[in-house]
């Protein structure tokens, strides 16, 4: 089983809805099939059939969210010594082409938000920059083509999801 790396505050988002839908949501989804059926004829009953299909959506998230939670395993970078990538280090880089440059933050796949410079540490991206040093270069392909970088350093910052 693998382990899914993440911050304790998406730990405890994770939880926290697990634990609504099965203690509050589960028994609502159950009354509105109850109180359907009630209704008469299921075959063209499209309030049962509605209830059903989220029912079923609601246990696949239950089910997600239960192996995400039973798998995850709770980081906190500010610990870590970000001497090298690892989760949780913003990573600066430099194009050797054209000198621009970008920054990336190491997150778990819960936590990636690309918009904000969030990958998930599983992305290939970020597996060419993990255990690297400042001053490696790094060869990634993207979209647009294989790039060289040059890694000008490596910290930690508060994560802001």
């Amino acid at each position: 089983m693998q382990k899914e790396p993440m911050l304790q505050e998406t730990f405890n988002k994770l939880s926290t809805e697990l634990e609504q839908l099965k203690t509050v949501e589960r028994a609502i989804i159950a009354k509105v099939i109850d109180e359907a059926r009630e209704l008469g004829d299921l075959k063209e009953n499209a309030e049962y059939h509605a209830a059903k299909d989220k029912q079923g959506l609601m246990e696949s998230r239950i089910l997600d969210l239960t192996d995400l939670v039973g798998r995850a395993q709770v980081i906190d970078p500010s610990k870590l010594a970000h001497e090298r990538v690892s989760f949780g280090s913003t990573v600066e880089l430099v194009d050797q082409e054209d000198d621009s440059e970008v920054s990336y933050t190491l997150v778990g796949s819960q936590e990636s938000n690309p918009e904000k410079g969030l990958i998930s540490i599983g992305s290939p991206m970020a597996r060419v920059l993990l255990g690297k040093e400042e001053g490696d270069e790094v060869e990634i392909t993207l979209p647009s083509g294989r790039k060289a970088f040059d890694i000008e350093s490596i910290f930690y910052m508060k994560i802001e999801l």
